[in-house]
């Protein structure tokens, strides 16, 4: 699989430089998928630039998604016609907006898309993220039909969790890419 067809879904607010997402991007030439509005996100926008993106792509994609990443694809396979384009997917620490302190911020984001999605993925999530309960985070994997993994404490799975460059991700990663 050409490194161009590895699509990089930051979460809100993008990701930093020492965020594994901008190493990866960094070491590998995966591309991340530049939203218009990082501060401020909405939905429908953020949709619409994933589906311009996966259009692009000359093979089907894998999504490496992070935090409101998570959430982005699935709304994103909820209402594409192009799901078909996306080999398969890594979800990393789903962020919940549905929590009423970041729904107030990102209000165009709820309701969380439950339906399975139509490709492979892996949810990772951990005992610890402050932006998502781990039981929610379980639910996510089960309606998104997702191989779910405890991650034990790590955090938010970030720049913060101490990851560097977080070689077991892209070992997991590579096994999504295998034909």
């Amino acid at each position: 699989m050409k490194p161009s067809n590895v699509l990089l879904l930051p979460g809100w607010e993008n990701s930093g430089p020492q965020h594994w997402q901008s190493l990866w991007q960094a070491r590998h030439g995966y591309v991340r998928v530049e939203q218009h509005e990082w501060m401020k996100p909405l939905r429908g926008d953020w949709v619409a630039r994933l589906e311009e993106v996966i259009l692009t792509c000359d093979e089907p994609a894998v999504l490496v998604a992070h935090s409101l990443g998570c959430v982005l694809t699935a709304a994103w396979a909820a209402h594409s016609r192009n799901t078909h384009r996306v080999k398969a997917a890594l979800l990393v620490a789903p962020g919940d907006v549905e929590r009423p302190e970041i729904r107030e911020q990102l209000p165009s984001w709820s309701p969380i898309e439950l339906r399975a999605l139509p490709f492979p993925s892996v949810l990772l999530a951990s005992r610890d993220d402050p932006y998502c309960e781990f039981e929610r985070a379980r639910l996510f994997g089960y309606a998104w039909n997702s191989q779910f993994m405890d991650y034990g404490p790590c955090g938010h799975i970030n720049g913060d969790s101490g990851l560097a460059s977080w070689p077991e991700g892209h070992v997991l990663l590579q096994d999504l890419m295998k034909d």
